[in-house]
């Protein structure tokens, strides 16, 4: 699968894009996905997904 995360799996959402006169049109809306290496694999993920890895290892880290 393309456009998806690795970790959550979320993927792409649908919306319309709207002209000056209002008229909508079908589009895509793609998750914010960044490739990253996680324990020497490398994933593509999410920025929520990254955030969360972040906060999880400054958690065990500090302990």
């Amino acid at each position: 699968m393309g456009r998806v995360c690795d970790m959550c799996a979320k993927g792409s959402n649908r919306a319309n894009s709207r002209s000056h006169s209002n008229i909508a049109t079908k589009r895509e809306q793609f998750a914010n996905l960044q490739r990253k290496t996680v324990d020497g694999k490398s994933m593509k993920l999410c920025t929520g997904c990254i955030r969360a890895l972040s906060k999880k290892t400054r958690m065990t880290a500090g302990a």
